[in-house]
């Protein structure tokens, strides 16, 4: 028998506390239906008994974390709000967390239930994923942590991630495929209508560019990019429009934003497809003219690295139209 203990955070989002214990509860259902015994056994765990959230929402915990002393899966539910709130509210579970994985368990967070995973030192460099909407955040407060950019899961010495929204659910298929076998993972993922095998959240991502700093210089020449994407740019000449060196202005650029010049252009010109791609009736070659791209192989590259998905793929399943 396999104890699953789902925490019940303050500031969390009730779905990923009752998806995951519907999903085991049912694993054990589709065991029964093999002739099996049941394998999981599912408890919510709290820091108090009833746990209210949004102000709509009240959570009965099965045990308070001081009743539970061991545990084989620990799953960490997203949590809502602002990151710092959410995860100083819930500090009290960490040496918790810790004492259990120090016995053995395994962790598990969903979407930005991260952050409160990360909280723990668990994730010290090792490989996480969260939330596409949070990567800057989270790599701001947690510069140790190895944030897999488009990830829907990571594993690490029995420690796990998930991307952002229902993505989670492809964590809890391939938890429950690793404690069952494939053919309990695909009946469950037959029953949620989940796709049981997608590792990447990147097609859902949107990029805004990262303007959460303050070198003035920097962020007028990521306004210019994203006005001027179609037109032939040269680092040389941007560093010239803002009065820096080429060196200090990608140093500069690198250290606020994130990425690389080319890169940054490269997001926002993709990023452009995407919504061409999304709300007219264009076919590949035009969307690629109109982003300021002549070569097909290159634009159909670069698409599919930054999306996980070609240029088509996207189109026919995010067109308006289609």
């Amino acid at each position: 028998m396999k104890t699953v203990s789902i925490l019940v955070p303050e500031h969390s989002v009730m779905e990923a506390i009752a998806d995951p214990r519907y999903l085991f509860n049912m694993a054990n259902h589709f065991l029964a239906t093999m002739g099996k015994d049941p394998l999981f056994k599912v408890q919510l765990v709290g820091l108090k008994r009833e746990v209210h959230l949004d102000g709509v929402y009240t959570i009965h915990a099965d045990r308070l974390v001081d009743e539970v002393t061991d545990t084989d899966l620990i799953i960490i539910p997203a949590l809502f709000g602002d990151m710092q709130v959410a995860v100083s509210r819930n500090r009290a579970f960490i040496p918790w967390i810790r004492k259990q994985v120090g016995q053995g368990a395994e962790v598990a967070s969903l979407c930005v239930g991260a952050f409160l995973l990360a909280s723990t030192g668990l994730l010290d460099g090792k490989k996480c994923s969260t939330h596409w909407a949070y990567y800057q955040e989270f790599k701001e407060r947690f510069p140790d942590i190895d944030v897999q950019d488009g990830s829907i899961i990571t594993e690490e010495q029995g420690v796990y991630s998930s991307g952002g929204a229902n993505s989670y659910w492809n964590l809890l298929l391939y938890l429950l495929e690793k404690y069952t076998d494939r053919e309990v993972a695909i009946l469950a993922s037959k029953y949620f209508a989940i796709d049981i095998d997608r590792d990447n959240q990147n097609a859902f991502a949107i990029f805004t560019g990262q303007k959460d700093h303050n070198d003035v210089e920097i962020k007028t020449i990521q306004e210019y990019l994203e006005s001027h994407y179609t037109e032939k740019l040269s680092v040389p000449d941007l560093a010239r429009q803002v009065a820096l060196s080429r060196r200090s202005f990608e140093r500069r650029f690198k250290q606020a934003t994130g990425n690389t010049v080319l890169e940054y252009l490269q997001r926002v010109k993709v990023e452009a497809a995407k919504r061409d791609f999304e709300s007219s009736r264009k076919n590949i070659t035009e969307v690629m003219y109109d982003v300021g791209y002549s070569d097909t192989k290159a634009f159909r590259t670069l698409f599919k690295r930054i999306t996980g998905l070609t240029p088509i793929e996207y189109r026919n399943k995010y067109q308006k139209t289609a």
